[in-house]
């Protein structure tokens, strides 16, 4: 009886279905209702009891025999996977072959992933619909992996892979809109890098030439150990269960691309505000020293804060959305990061390939310094195949930009040759070339430790381990070339002293720049670099240049002033007159003129006219008394100056315009 029963009850299941069934996938649902309502209804058991009805209809035997009174007959419902026998029958029936499980699998994945993929709305925005849609990209996935494993189905096979498309290109959307537009407002990041993109009054600099709209322009920023969080840990998790899912389809390297893409944006306009223009070499090489001077200012900020926060930022952030999927992780931040990072490295390029005017060279070390200190801290960000040569560019500009501030240096050594002998300083005094080199020698000490690295070839070592200097011995390589432009320098001011006429003005001229060049090295590391033994031996020079003076210039004062001894064989009183009169001669011409001349230094000037007063005093005070204790030239004695007023002339040698 409960047989009976059964067999009723599958039989009215059977009358309803071809009644309601209009099409192979109502068909299917109704069975399902079924089945989920009455344990004796199972999918097995009315998938059989369809089968039969359907082989007793083909057969001719069915209820109604086709007479007038007959059912119509409703469309055939798919079948699970029967025994080969049931194929073939149904193909000699000249039925479609039954539907398999993978086959319905597939169709009822297909409704669920078409209803998600049609949302006008994100699917994101409703966690449960988010859930349901990645359960069912999840059991797509597993679908399409069987299909292709066993093979046997083609065009199943394409219609799953169809459906896989167009469920990525929607995980696509959702992706770049929880990167672009994350549902969690990002913490506000330091320096201008806030990912809300709101813009203070305060924060916008004009006149940057950006075209129409101002640039907001970063605040300072000191302290470089930021990290940026752009998304929250919420959307980061979301986010990340795509990029699985994306990455579990074989959708990895698409995924990728849309990331860098969605957070490119991002790294532009944080770049932008940074105040950071592209410029071409061409356009660098054009522009003027002032204008890359501020470049440079803007410059070297904006490279410590892309390298040294947004990067890592970037870096930490495309870890955690790609955690274990590499190497899409690093193929999205390589290229989300690539064309900022090289645009500030080709301007760094730009200026080493540049002018080398020797003016250019302190901007130069600081861009230097800059990229150097920054190279130990870019190995953990950088430590992946993919943005090696990112790294690698980074190494590249630090070692331009020493070999541009090694070829600063030599245009130094031919600005000095080159300076022309035409005009003399006047006066003796001190030469504009010889300020302009110690001056800028002296503050290039200042960055004395880069310019060993430099000069050494040891390009990026004070990253590293930095040379040890050793003061004692001045033999380093900066130390030798600093020595070698002395030598230049020496060179180009002995050629000026040439122009002078008057052989004394020309010692005054050496001793004055001779004086200078020992003030300023004592007063820098110069000192250390050229050792004792170097300002020893210019110390010399200048002292040569003082007794050439003295004797190029009073002594043929002194020897007029020679009168002999006292008594037997002594002058006669005309001849120390005629003596007299020279000397009021030669020494009214050379006060008159030499009064005009200028000794920088303090200390020198005092050393030569104590000189000056040591060679010719003693003799002319002995003149004077001479001819007076003689009666003779007692008789119509002029003195037109007394030792006291010769005295006081001499010290008034060499003043200048401060006479």
């Amino acid at each position: 009886m409960a047989e009976d029963g059964e067999e009723k009850l599958l039989a009215t299941v059977q009358h309803i279905v071809q009644t309601l069934g209009s099409s192979d996938t109502m068909t299917e649902d109704i069975l399902r209702v079924f089945s989920n309502y009455d344990g004796r209804l199972s999918l097995d058991k009315l998938y059989a009891a369809r089968a039969a009805a359907a082989s007793a209809a083909g057969g001719g035997g069915g209820l109604g025999g086709g007479g007038e009174h007959s059912m119509p007959e409703s469309p055939t419902l798919p079948l699970p996977p029967p025994p080969a026998a049931a194929v073939s029958a149904a193909a000699a029936a000249g039925r479609p072959p039954p539907v398999t499980s993978m086959e319905r699998t597939v169709r009822t994945l297909d409704r669920q992933i078409s209803q998600f993929v049609a949302m006008d709305r994100l699917i994101w925005a409703d966690s449960a619909d988010a859930d349901a849609f990645l359960e069912a990209v999840d059991d797509l996935i597993g679908t399409v992996q069987e299909l292709e494993a066993a093979g046997t189905n083609r065009g199943l096979f394409d219609r799953a892979e169809e459906l896989l498309s167009r469920c990525m290109a929607r995980l696509e959307e959702e992706f770049r809109a929880l990167i672009e537009r994350p549902d969690d407002a990002a913490p506000a990041a330091p320096g201008g890098f806030r990912s809300d993109g709101s813009d203070d009054e305060e924060d916008f600099g004009g006149g940057d030439g950006y075209g129409d709209e101002p640039i907001p322009i970063a605040k300072p920023v000191t302290d470089y150990d930021v990290v940026i969080d752009a998304l929250s840990p919420g959307s980061v998790a979301n986010v990340h269960q795509i990029a699985r899912r994306m990455v579990d389809a074989g959708f990895g390297r698409e995924c990728a691309e849309v990331y860098a893409a969605a957070r490119r944006g991002f790294v532009d306009e944080s770049v932008a505000r940074l105040g950071v223009r592209p410029r071409t070499a061409e356009e660098v090489h054009a522009s003027s020293w002032e204008e890359l001077e501020f470049d440079i200012a803007r410059w070297i900020p904006a490279f410590n804060m892309v390298f040294r926060i947004l990067i890592p930022s970037e870096r930490r952030l495309c870890d955690r959305v790609f955690d274990g999927l590499a190497p899409f992780g690093d193929l999205a931040f390589v290229a989300a990061m690539r064309t900022q990072a090289l645009q500030l490295i080709s301007f760094g390029d730009a200026i080493s390939s540049s002018s080398r005017a020797p003016e250019r060279l302190f901007r130069v070390v600081d861009m230097y310094e800059a990229v150097r200190d920054l190279l130990p801290d870019l190995d953990p960000v950088f430590a992946d195949p993919y943005s090696a040569a990112l790294r690698a560019e980074v190494t590249a500009v630090c070692n331009t930009l020493g070999s541009s501030i090694k070829g600063i240096f030599m245009e130094l050594e031919n600005l000095i040759r080159r300076d022309p002998a035409r005009v003399a300083a006047q006066g003796g005094g001190i030469h504009p070339i010889t300020r302009y080199v110690m001056n800028y020698l002296r503050a290039a000490c200042g960055s004395r430790q880069t310019l060993e690295e430099v000069m050494e070839g040891d390009f990026g070592a004070v990253g590293g381990a930095a040379a040890a200097v050793d003061p004692d011995r001045p033999t380093s390589s900066l130390a030798v070339h600093i020595a070698w432009i002395m030598d230049v320098l020496h060179k180009n001011l002995d050629i000026k002293s040439k122009i002078y006429r008057d052989p004394s003005l020309a010692c005054v001229f050496l001793m004055n720049n001779g004086k200078y060049i020992i003030q300023k090295v004592n007063d820098s590391e110069l000192g250390v670099l050229l050792g004792d033994e170097w300002i020893k031996q210019m110390t010399n020079r200048v002292r040569r240049w003082s007794m050439d003076y003295q004797r190029v210039t009073w002594g043929k004062v002194t020897t007029v002033l020679q009168t002999g001894g006292p008594g037997v064989g002594g002058l006669p009183a005309t001849a120390m007159k005629q003596k007299l009169r020279m000397f009021n001669t030669y020494f009214q011409e050379i006060y008159e003129v030499q009064s005009e001349w200028v000794i920088a230094d303090e200390q020198l000037r005092v050393d030569v006219r104590a000189a000056v007063a040591e060679a010719v005093m003693p003799v002319y005070t002995a003149l004077i008394s001479r001819l007076k204790s003689s009666p003779e030239a007692r008789h119509d004695l002029y003195i037109k100056y007394t030792p006291e007023d010769v005295e006081a002339c001499i010290q008034h040698l060499f003043e200048g315009a401060a006479k």
